[in-house]
């Protein structure tokens, strides 16, 4: 078991099989998980929390649906007992802070390839009324794609919001990343697309020098001396881009993702060409090898049965095991089979996200060795077996001996079995799970009027 409670192999509502943590954020942790629906890997972000305002805002994450190749947004969620989770495509090359930490300041036509991307993706978001309000480097993904073209997803929508939305925080209580706030995000100024673009100035500065830019420092040197001179390392052609979005009065910046992407266009035109020695860049493969016990096509062979362990009943005939209360179509694996060809991805192929390398964790303790971690079997626990146990019933009413009979006098009839008791109330981890539904039931009603 994990520091986040959860466990190696843990199937999740009956579909997601976690296999191993692959990052940690604030609100959740980070998986690698085996979709047996759609028989595909994604990632899943697992809330550690399940007080009232942790799920308002998992509410509002997993409620955002931006179908954009630069855009990594939730695709689906699920809840358990009192956990819940979302899932995303996987991302393999980690961040941009694992590309900069391979290679230091990297070249200002690959730079400008991911600005463009990075703004054709926000370009997307703010067309959905949303202002990220978190945009850097370690919220920025990249797909491992060697020293092809390089492809960025734009990630992490935890405390992103729509404009005109009830704040979640207090007016006086700054929201983000320390070191990419926009000068009047730290007046306590309502969200809006401007500081999202300050932002991702500072995210180009970043990948051009090598190393955090000084907000501050450079808030200040604008006030007091007007626009500066270009960096060095920075073509003036691209810096008048990046000084136009880094202007302190958010009036002055571009208005529109779309209006910098155009600008960005033409300051392209105007770079020399690469040098003969310049080094292309490559994007590595930050996750590591899927596990022992999984491969392309999900997991390989049936878990050896933990000691003592209930013995694996034979599956109804179409191999999948019912989960009460969840979405129709989930199931619970009774009984593993060799794998099956998946079927064809209509978005390419998996995906993975990734903030760090793929960690190894050991099985649990007493588990046997199986193809893959195996965890101790909990006979009473909904999450994993997809039933509820109720208590066994009573033992039915026994009837007294009859004499011996004789002739004149039949015996009397046995009286019918009488079941007695009671069924007891359900168990403390089922109610909890029914009102962890009802509450995110609550807030999504909340959500869907406050959008009329």
């Amino acid at each position: 078991m994990t520091g986040d409670g959860h466990s190696v192999g843990e199937i999740f509502a009956g579909r997601y099989e976690l296999i191993d943590p692959i990052g940690r954020g604030g609100a959740g942790a980070v998986w690698r998980a085996w979709d047996h629906r759609r028989r595909r890997y994604v990632a899943a972000k697992v809330l550690l929390q399940s007080d009232a305002h942790t799920l308002l805002r998992f509410v509002r994450e997993q409620a955002l649906r931006i179908d954009h190749p630069h855009v990594l947004a939730p695709a689906s969620w699920a809840a358990d007992d009192d956990k819940v989770l979302f899932t995303m495509d996987l991302v393999g090359g980690g961040s941009l802070a694992h590309v900069i930490g391979d290679y230091g300041p990297l070249p200002p036509r690959f730079v400008c390839t991911l600005l463009d991307q990075l703004l054709s993706g926000l370009a997307a978001v703010h067309a959905e009324g949303v202002v990220h309000r978190d945009i850097k480097p370690a919220n920025i993904l990249m797909e491992a794609t060697g020293t092809g073209r390089p492809h960025l997803r734009l990630s992490d929508f935890g405390i992103s919001m729509r404009k005109g939305e009830p704040r979640l925080t207090e007016t006086n209580y700054v929201v983000g990343t320390p070191g990419y706030f926009a000068p009047e995000q730290l007046m306590a100024a309502e969200p809006d697309f401007p500081a999202d673009l300050f932002a991702v100035g500072l995210v180009a500065l970043y990948l051009l020098q090598g190393r955090k830019p000084d907000s501050q420092g450079l808030v200040e040197h604008f006030l007091a001396h007007g626009t500066p001179g270009a960096p060095e390392g920075v073509p003036a052609p691209l810096w008048d881009v990046l000084s136009s979005l880094l202007q302190p009065d958010p009036h002055s910046r571009f208005r529109t993702a779309t209006g910098a992407r155009k600008a960005l266009a033409e300051a392209v035109e105007l770079l020399p060409p690469p040098g003969p020695d310049e080094e292309p860049v490559e994007v590595f493969d930050q996750l590591g090898p899927i596990p022992a016990g999984f491969g392309p096509q999900g997991p390989l062979s049936t878990p050896a049965a933990p000691p003592g362990g209930p013995a694996v009943t034979a599956a109804p005939p179409d191999g999948h095991t019912a989960v009460p209360g969840a979405t129709p179509g989930a199931f619970s694996p009774s009984s593993r089979t060799a794998p099956q060809a998946a079927p064809a991805d209509p978005r390419g192929t998996a995906r993975t996200v990734a903030a760090a390398t793929a960690a190894a964790v050991p099985p649990a303790v007493g588990a046997t060795a199986a193809p893959y971690p195996a965890f101790p079997a909990r006979a009473s626990d909904p999450s994993e077996t997809g039933s509820f146990h109720l208590p066994p019933p009573a033992p039915h009413a026994t009837p007294a001996p009859a004499p011996h009979p004789t002739p004149a006098v039949p015996p009397a009839p046995a009286a019918p079995a009488i079941r007695t008791g009671r069924v007891a109330p359900p168990p403390a981890r089922v109610t909890a799970g029914i009102l962890l539904a009802a509450l995110l039931c609550f807030a999504v009603g909340v959500w869907a009027v406050i959008q009329q």
